[in-house]
Order: structure tokens, then C-alpha cells, then sequence
């Protein structure tokens, strides 16, 4: 690009860059004042004409994958700029390697000229590679000030998250930033009522595609349009269309959502280093999770509910909108793989049963076959049964709570504890000094042997004493207040009519059907309870309550009748 007077004539690109990220905070850093100086400076300079402004707002200077950086690259290779003028050299970029990459091989081979002004820096005034040098040690400087930032960062995110601050872009949805504290979440009412309803669909049966058409149908709009209806500037790389709709991804996602509980997981991935900036996944353990640091929307054991059934394989019929009562629950009792429902017609009839899986499909195992309708019944009963155990249970413990012996009664486990574990202790040592008498050739080795699992015996019978007296503590310290959260869960349903997906999923942990034997019509059927423990540690514990009363009184019964009265 000659003239007439032989003087060349530049077609230049400004570059202008900002970024927070590389701790670019000053107000002489921001894009009008990069744009102004770099315009004062071509006034003096007619040999250069401005092709295009380009400006990364909001990148940083570690990457060179930026969007206006490279329309300026696509300029220089289609001849239409042979200059670039930034304003300094940690504007054009502060990687260390990449920056000296451009000044020193890519820029001179494409015949570029380049201008750091406050730099002082012009490739076309450089004659020898003396006056180049301070260049590398300023890209230097620059590299390690970025570097410096990203740490500091990285610390402050990691304290934040540790704590319970909220350092997302955006609130999860059902959940808004505080006002008050943006590091905190607060309930998004509107938002949340979706969300809890989607986890009451979910428990009571219905899969995620038809509570994805189902949300669609009455018009609820999807998490990301509901932000951008705020005026949110909100974006997400799940969008495929222009309007968004739900879909059963993002059902799934929402009930996969630990957050939902008021706790938050954060710091699920990372970045190599500050110049790497593909994420990665880190391990589980080294996630920052902290528990009841919000309002929660669905209750811990709603989620784990939900949690179980996502893991199970439960299908739907193909022209059912809900999932079977027991899909998921019921299991071979010999192979544990899921028992599969199955149609079979008989004439104007249908009979519906539940076989084995691993029977149905590759016959590894027999096919467990039971009425599906005959084993709703058989449930039915046994939870209704379970039920009023529960009920009397509480009416026990509610009646322990008000009696003045409790404290001592605690006392009195708590004296059985140290004696246990005086025990433990003494065959322990006992098998210690068994060894050393062994070793000194006191005793024979067939004696050592014996008396060593004689001791061991002991002190196995020893810990299991302890953990029982345990749990009896546990119960009394349970049963310290007017609630027992694990019996409300088993009797809100009261008398149980009819068995629904959201009772069966709710109290049942899983039914294991086994092979019928001769004779019999149907197999053995043994149904799990959730609150397994919680429900064995209670009748131990009345249990135990009542043989005392025995040895006191001699009148247990007569005690128990009181109570029950």
C-alpha cells in the first residue's frame, strides 16, 4: 500500500480488551479510555488509517480463542490490515508464550506491524533485536500478574464455597439471589411450586417425559425462559430452538438437584490452570458441599426417594402416563434382578403377572411368576399391619417420654456401656498376653489357638451387647421431644385402601418375591420397610423396657397395659 510520495500507508485494526477475570479493574483499562488514547495517538500519525475497531469485552488475555481477535486474524490473512495498535501489551493478550508467538514470528511472516503505545513499542522502528529485549520480560511480567490474579481467585471462590456462599452466575431455578446478600439464595415462590410439584409427580408415578408434557400442556414456561422473563440475561448450551420448551432432560436435571434440599454442592469442576480454561470434573470428595444453608423446597427424604427411583429400571406400558405401583420395588428373591409385569390374555380376560427379568429374557433364572393383582393384596395388608405397629410404637415411647425414670434409666445404660467396654478391653489384652505366654513356649500352641478363639468369642459377644445398649440410648435421645419424624412418615397415610405408586415408593424399600415350592400357589413373599432400623431399634428397646419391669415387678404385662391405657 504505496502512495505517490512512496510512503506507506497502513490499513490498521485496534484491538481493545477488558476482562475481571485478569484483574483489569483500573478505569484507564476500560474499553472508551483504551479507544480514546489509541485515537489521540493516530492523530499524529497520517500513515496509518483505521480499518475496524475490535473489541473483546469481557475475555481473557490468557486465551486466544476470543471472538473479535480472531475477525482481526481473518482481516490480516485476507490482506485487508497489515497493522495492529493496541494500547499496551497486556490488552493484545498475557500469555507469556502465545504474545511473543504473534510479536517475534507469526506478525513479521504475515508482514503485520504491530504498536503497544504505552509500551513504546513499534515493529517497524525496531532495528535490532537489542531493542527488542524488553519486550519478552513485559510479556513476561504480564504472564505473571494474570497468573497472580487467577490464584487469588481460585482462593477467594474456594473460601466462599466452603462457607456457603452462592457464587453462581445464576440462582438455580426455583431459587433467586437475596437482595441483601447475592451469595445467598432465596425461594423463588412461582418458581419453587413448579419444582415441588415436578418431585410430587415424579413419587406418585408419573415418568419424566409425561411430566415434561404435562408442564408444556398447561403452558409453565421452561427454567431458562422463566429467567429471560425476569430479564435475566440468562443462557444455557442445553438451548436448541428459539422458544425453548421442557423436555424430560430437564425434568431429570431438576430432580437430580441436590440443591433443592437447602444444601449446596459446589466446585464440581475445574480448570487445569489459568491459561487452560477447558473445564473438567472433579472427584465427588473433593466437591464443596454444605448442608441446611438454605430454605429447602422438597424434604431429604422426598429426594432420596426420587434418588432411588431414578437408579431403578422402571418403564412405564407404552400407552401408560404413570409408572405401576410396584415398578422398581418388587425383585426375584433368588437372583435380586427387578421383576418385569407381564399381560397374558385369556380370552374377553386379561391377567397380569410379575416374573423374573433375568427368567424373561435369558433364562438364567425361574420365572417367580406371581398375580400382580394378588400381590398388591398381600402388601396391602402387610403395610396396613406395619402400620398400626407403628402407631402402637409411638403410643410406647410417647408414654416412656413422660415417666420420671427416664434420666435414670439413661444413667443406667450409660453405667452398662463402660462395663461393656471394660470388657472388650480385658479380652483384648487377654488375647495380647495369650501370645506373649505362647511365644515364652508356656502354653502349647493348640492351647493358644483354642483359648484365643475363646477370647475372641467373648469380645465379639461383648460388642454387640454394647451396640444394642446403644441403640437404646439412641431411642430414648429419639424419642426426646413430641415428634418421631420416622413413625409420621409410616402412619400419615392412615388406613391404606389402596395401593398407589407414591405410598409404595414412600414405604417400601423393596419385595423380594421367591420361587413358589411344591404345593404351594404362590412363593414366599418378604417385604422390606424403609425405616428398617429406626423400627428395630424401637421394639428392642420396649422390649428391653419391659423385661426389666419383669425383674423389678414381676408384672410386666400389668405395665404394658397401664401404658397402653
Amino acid at each position: 500500500m504505496k502512495t505517490n510520495l512512496n510512503t506507506t500507508i497502513y490499513d490498521a485494526d485496534l484491538y481493545l480488551r477488558l476482562s475481571k477475570d485478569d484483574g483489569d479493574k483500573e478505569e484507564s483499562d476500560s474499553i472508551v479510555n483504551q479507544k480514546e488514547l489509541i485515537r489521540e495517538f493516530l492523530k499524529s500519525r497520517p500513515d496509518i488509517r483505521i480499518h475496524e475497531i475490535r473489541v473483546d469485552d469481557g475475555y481473557s488475555g490468557v486465551n486466544f480463542e476470543r471472538p473479535a481477535f480472531q475477525k482481526m486474524l481473518s482481516d490480516i490473512k485476507e490482506g485487508k490490515v497489515n497493522c495492529v495498535i493496541v494500547k499496551d501489551l497486556s490488552r493484545f493478550g498475557r500469555n507469556y508464550i502465545e504474545v511473543g508467538k504473534y510479536i517475534e514470528k507469526i506478525f513479521p511472516y504475515l508482514g503485520v506491524r504491530f504498536i503497544a503505545i504505552n509500551d513504546h513499542y513499534d515493529s517497524s522502528t525496531v532495528k535490532s533485536q537489542n531493542e527488542n529485549m524488553m519486550i519478552p520480560f513485559k510479556n513476561l511480567i504480564n504472564d505473571a500478574y494474570c497468573r497472580d490474579i487467577s490464584i487469588k481467585i481460585r482462593t477467594n471462590l474456594e473460601v466462599k464455597r466452603k462457607r456457603g456462599d452462592f457464587v453462581g452466575a445464576f440462582a438455580p431455578y426455583g431459587y433467586k439471589k437475596s437482595e441483601d446478600d447475592k451469595n445467598r439464595l432465596e425461594i423463588d415462590e412461582e418458581a419453587a411450586d413448579i419444582v415441588s410439584e415436578i418431585f410430587k409427580l415424579y413419587i406418585h408415578g408419573k415418568s419424566v417425559y409425561k411430566i415434561a408434557e404435562h408442564l408444556n400442556g398447561i403452558g409453565i414456561l421452561t427454567p431458562m425462559e422463566y429467567k429471560r422473563s425476569l430479564g435475566s440475561k440468562y443462557y444455557t448450551g442445553f438451548k436448541r430452538n428459539q422458544s425453548s420448551v421442557w423436555s424430560h432432560v430437564t425434568v431429570m436435571r431438576i430432580l437430580k438437584n441436590y440443591v433443592y434440599t437447602g444444601a449446596l454442592i459446589q466446585g464440581k469442576e475445574t480448570t487445569p490452570n489459568y491459561k487452560v480454561k477447558k473445564k473438567i470434573a472433579k472427584d465427588e470428595q473433593l466437591w464443596d458441599c454444605v448442608e441446611d444453608i438454605h430454605d429447602p423446597i422438597v424434604t431429604v427424604k422426598n429426594y432420596n426417594i426420587v434418588q432411588k427411583l431414578l437408579k431403578e429400571d422402571t418403564r412405564t406400558g407404552a400407552k401408560e402416563e404413570r409408572l405401576y405401583p410396584l415398578s422398581g420395588i418388587v425383585k426375584c428373591g433368588d437372583c435380586k434382578s427387578n421383576m418385569s409385569r407381564k399381560t397374558v390374555p385369556s380370552g374377553k380376560r386379561k391377567f397380569v403377572y410379575y416374573v423374573c427379568s433375568n427368567h424373561k429374557y435369558n433364562k438364567n433364572c425361574s420365572s417367580h411368576s406371581i398375580n400382580a393383582e394378588q400381590l398388591e393384596k398381600s402388601i396391602l395388608a402387610v403395610l396396613n399391619h406395619h402400620i398400626e405397629q407403628a402407631i402402637y410404637i409411638e403410643k410406647i415411647l410417647r408414654e416412656i417420654e413422660k415417666m420420671p425414670y427416664k434420666k435414670n434409666e439413661v444413667m443406667k445404660r450409660n453405667r452398662k456401656i463402660l462395663s461393656k467396654q471394660e470388657e472388650i478391653k480385658k479380652y483384648n489384652n487377654m488375647r495380647i498376653d495369650l501370645y506373649e505366654d505362647y511365644q515364652e513356649k508356656l502354653i502349647t500352641k493348640e492351647e493358644y489357638l483354642e483359648l484365643k478363639d475363646a477370647y475372641r468369642e467373648k469380645a465379639d459377644r461383648a460388642v454387640v451387647a454394647l451396640e444394642q445398649i446403644q441403640k437404646e440410648i439412641d431411642t430414648f435421645a429419639v424419642s426426646n421431644g413430641t415428634t418421631f419424624d420416622w413413625i409420621e412418615s409410616i402412619k400419615e397415610y392412615g388406613k391404606i385402601k389402596e395401593l398407589s405408586r407414591g405410598i409404595a415408593v414412600s414405604l417400601l424399600d423393596e419385595v423380594l418375591v421367591y420361587e413358589k415350592l411344591a404345593g404351594e400357589r404362590y412363593g414366599r413373599i418378604e417385604v422390606h420397610f424403609k425405616y428398617k432400623h429406626e423400627f428395630e431399634t424401637a421394639l428392642s428397646f420396649i422390649a428391653s423396657i419391659k423385661e426389666e419391669k419383669t425383674n423389678e415387678t414381676g408384672g410386666a404385662d400389668l405395665w404394658l397395659e397401664q401404658v397402653e391405657n
